[in-house]
């Protein structure tokens, strides 16, 4: 506890903090939604664009390489959306094709471009965001905090039509609904998310934060309300404790928290079997 308290007594230590609450809420917010229509890939390919464009960021030297990333990020959900629907090229193809491609070119660019003598540590940095999360800046907590309250008010205020594209997108689009605008909506959605995560867990190992608490929520609830409601609960506390044990225990932050999540999934499975559910 001393430990802590010393700990939290140094401002970036309370940023890692708060942006971490955060990007837990908004990326359990969606989880429910991507692993019921299937979309859970989604996140692992839209991680790999952010690396690269991250890579493509550091390359031309942008000061603040959020305004890069996540256009470009934005852009590339809307494309893999539009060219998963295509007949000749299926979704599960074109997350491969665009998040592979991504993958190599930004490791390329890395190399060729270096900006340090330790490209192995910046990559791993960036691909498991070992440190990333205890170097923010105010300014970057700031735009986490808007960009959070955007998403939420975003699915708030959307809820009923997201849940009527996820559960029976013919029937919706049969009703009337612009399903193709929700669709949109949730891609580009999940594409902020994707940005706002990579700073927590690196790239490769944010599709865990939108995929488990989804799934640990599915072992005991069933509805959607409620599952929503338990993924968002279980990811923020799985992301606290992942963050207390990282720094007491002076691991990586971001596999950290995706062991307690992991944990807290394998939990879940046993209480739903010795419950029936």
């Amino acid at each position: 506890m001393d430990k802590l308290i010393l700990y939290f007594q140094y401002p970036f230590v309370r940023y890692a903090m708060i942006v971490g609450v955060l990007i837990a809420m908004c990326s359990s917010l969606l989880g429910v939604t991507l692993v019921l229509k299937r979309f859970s890939f989604i996140g692992d390919g839209l991680s790999h664009v952010a690396f690269g464009a991250m890579a493509v960021a550091a390359v031309l030297n942008f000061t603040n390489n959020m305004l890069f990333i996540l256009p470009v990020t934005i852009v590339c959900a809307i494309l893999l959306l539009r060219t998963g629907q295509n007949t000749k090229i299926k979704g599960d193809a074109a997350v491969a094709m665009i998040s592979v491609s991504a993958l190599a070119i930004g490791y390329m660019l890395m190399n060729i471009f270096s900006t340090g003598p330790n490209v192995s540590g910046d990559v791993c940095s960036t691909l498991f965001g070992s440190t990333s999360i205890l170097t923010l800046t105010s300014a970057q907590v700031k735009v986490c905090v808007i960009l959070s309250v955007l998403v939420v008010i975003l699915f708030v205020f959307f809820y009923h039509k997201i849940f009527c594209v996820t559960f029976d997108e013919s029937f919706a689009k049969a009703t009337g609904m612009k399903t193709d605008c929700y669709n949109l909506l949730i891609a580009v959605i999940t594409a902020v998310i994707i940005v706002l995560a990579m700073n927590l867990v690196g790239s490769l190992l944010i599709s865990a934060l939108i995929i488990f608490p989804a799934l640990s929520a599915m072992r005991i609830f069933k509805s959607f309300l409620s599952v929503t409601i338990c993924s968002v609960v279980l990811s923020v506390v799985c992301a606290v404790l992942g963050l207390l044990l990282s720094i007491l225990a002076g691991t990586p932050v971001g596999s950290t928290i995706v062991v307690t999540d992991m944990v807290a999934f394998g939990i879940f499975s046993v209480i739903g079997k010795l419950t029936g559910r």
